[in-house]
């Protein structure tokens, strides 16, 4: 009978789990994993700080639609890779992150990085455990991957004593759980849909907010049908950017705040009323809408603001349900409804012609602006797009034009500066003939920009675009505002060569102050078969003037 050691154990439960990548920074309390890695053709990525290695197990989740793995080391290992893990938390991302521990035969009595991690993971994880003996590891990692992926997704975290991991089991005494997990997914209540039914049918300006729960729905094929059965305007949120390609008829993104405060009937697919959408506040949403919220959390329904309509249900799922619901619907949506769109078109351009004059502007150092108009230029359909930053991946944001689902990725809800190298790395690794792309804030770069050097090493091409303006500047405007350019302390950068850096360690680098050098310089980046930065100096736009986020 063969004797398998631990770490042989989780690896296999891993490749079990279709798992073809793990996200690291070494440790001795989890090398036997590596080892078991090895064994079954899991490749190990390893980071230059466990935040990295977290957040590219989130980043994997948010562009494969399987959960990702992070292993990393006790304590320090753990805490360091605390953030990436509350970020995912906060998103709703599903990902695993198993943690070693010391050993259990000498708990409590103060070995090497022993601390309480269990506990400290509580919080910020839909699950947190640690394995009770051997013979159940592959099962406690089944458990992982069912309470991350069902319900709400979520990140769990499994702790694994070195001990149990080094150790040997008889590989017939190892549980290997079978039909662990189900694909089945929660559809609305009757009732509750018939309501929302009535209120679309007699609704003349509707507007629906699709947010992160469509990617995760396995009925995400009823979304469009959807959408051009009613012909509403559709704006999206988080993980719902790229459902629909920027050209489609129903959508739309410049106009948001005035389509929620005229808009009669609001429909909010899977995204909460959180400070994105000002806590669902009279100020932000029309006081005399019918609102209709649909959510895989009964618990999310009604937090913030009243609701006329609460649906506990798949995103996706219910859109089929709605449509089913109104079979005399005309297709486009009634009269009233095309109007109320093509009003909504017609903002839509008038603020784009509003952005025109700085998206051309040929001042040095460069409109921000300019820079996002070029960098636009040069993106196929089928690149990602990672945001790093604050205030100017806000700008990207409004003018990069994301074709397809699971192809933009963002600090999100939790606004957790430094995911870009994690976020990319996995994104490459999951489409290494497609191009994968960082907008960084020139703050943001200097979280986690060490990143590169793994890159360079294990040949994961990425190009990162930052947009230099020396400063923390979606903080620093609001405190010039409100104190004055003389007390504004803590938030002035330089403006640093870091394209420099990426040199130093293998890259390919490019520094750019003039418009004109912009898209050579970013077409150089895309081609130069290494990861590469292109650092560009930017001046100063009023485009986000006024913006704060708190």
């Amino acid at each position: 009978m063969e004797q398998l050691h631990g770490g042989r154990i989780v690896a296999r439960a891993l490749k079990a789990e279709g798992v073809s990548h793990v996200f690291t920074l070494c440790g001795g309390h989890v090398m036997p994993i590596y080892d078991g890695c090895l064994d079954v053709g899991i490749r190990v990525v390893d980071t230059r700080h466990e935040q990295t290695a977290s957040h590219a197990a989130d980043g994997w989740a948010r562009v494969t639609g399987q959960p990702g793995v992070a292993i990393v080391t006790a304590g320090p290992g753990l805490t360091d890779a605390v953030t990436g893990v509350a970020s995912a938390w906060r998103a709703n991302i599903p990902m695993i992150c198993i943690g070693g521990q010391g050993p259990r035969s000498l708990q409590d009595m103060g070995s090497l990085q022993d601390m309480n991690h269990v506990d400290l993971m509580r919080p910020i994880t839909k699950w947190s455990h640690a394995v009770p003996e051997p013979r159940r590891l592959a099962e406690y990692v089944s458990m992982a991957f069912r309470i991350a992926t069902t319900g709400v997704p979520g990140p769990v975290f499994l702790e694994m004593p070195v001990d149990f991991l080094f150790g040997t089991v008889a590989e017939d005494d190892v549980v290997v759980p079978t039909g662990y997990r189900t694909e089945a997914t929660i559809a609305g209540d009757p009732t509750y849909i018939e309501r929302a039914a009535e209120l679309l049918a007699g609704a003349k300006r509707p507007v629906a907010l699709v947010g992160s729960q469509l990617f995760w729905s396995k009925r995400r094929d009823a979304y469009e049908p959807f959408v051009e059965h009613f012909g509403m305007p559709v704006y999206v949120n988080g993980q719902g950017r790229g459902s629909l390609p920027p050209d489609h008829a129903n959508y739309f993104h410049r106009t948001r705040k005035d389509a929620l405060r005229g808009a009669d009937v609001i429909l909010v697919f899977g995204t909460p009323l959180d400070f994105r959408l000002g806590y669902g506040r009279d100020t932000h949403l029309n006081p005399d809408a019918k609102l209709i919220q649909v959510d895989l959390d009964g618990g999310e329904i009604g937090r913030n603001r009243n609701v006329d309509v609460g649906i506990v249900g798949d995103t996706g799922l219910v859109m089929a349900q709605l449509a089913a619901a109104t079979p005399g619907q005309a297709k486009g949506g009634s009269a009233d409804v095309r109007s109320w769109v093509a009003e909504l078109r017609e903002k839509e351009t008038q603020r784009h012609e509003q952005m025109r004059p700085e998206m051309e502007s040929d001042a040095a150092p460069v409109n921000p602006l300019r820079l996002c108009k070029e960098l636009d230029g040069v993106l196929d359909p089928d690149t990602t797009v990672i945001g790093d930053g604050g205030d100017f991946v806000a700008t990207a944001a409004s003018v990069l034009r994301i074709s397809k689902i699971a192809h933009w990725l963002d600090p999100g809800p939790l606004g957790t500066l430094g995911v870009g190298p994690g976020y990319a790395m996995a994104a490459k690794l999951a489409r290494p003939d497609k191009n994968v792309v960082i907008v960084y804030g020139d703050g943001a770069f200097g979280l986690n920009g060490f990143e590169f050097e793994a890159m360079v090493r294990q040949k994961i091409n990425v190009v990162g675009v930052i947009g230099n303006d020396a400063a923390w500047m979606q903080i620093r405007r609001g405190q010039v505002e409100m104190y004055g350019m003389e007390r504004s302390v803590a938030t002035e950068l330089a403006f640093t060569r870091y394209d420099q850096v990426v040199e130093a360690l293998g890259g390919h680098g490019e520094y750019v102050e003039r418009p004109a050098d912009i898209r050579p310089a970013l077409e150089r980046a895309l081609g130069a078969g290494k990861p590469a930065l292109v650092n560009v100096k930017l001046g100063v736009s009023e485009f986000r003037k006024g913006s704060m986020s708190i």
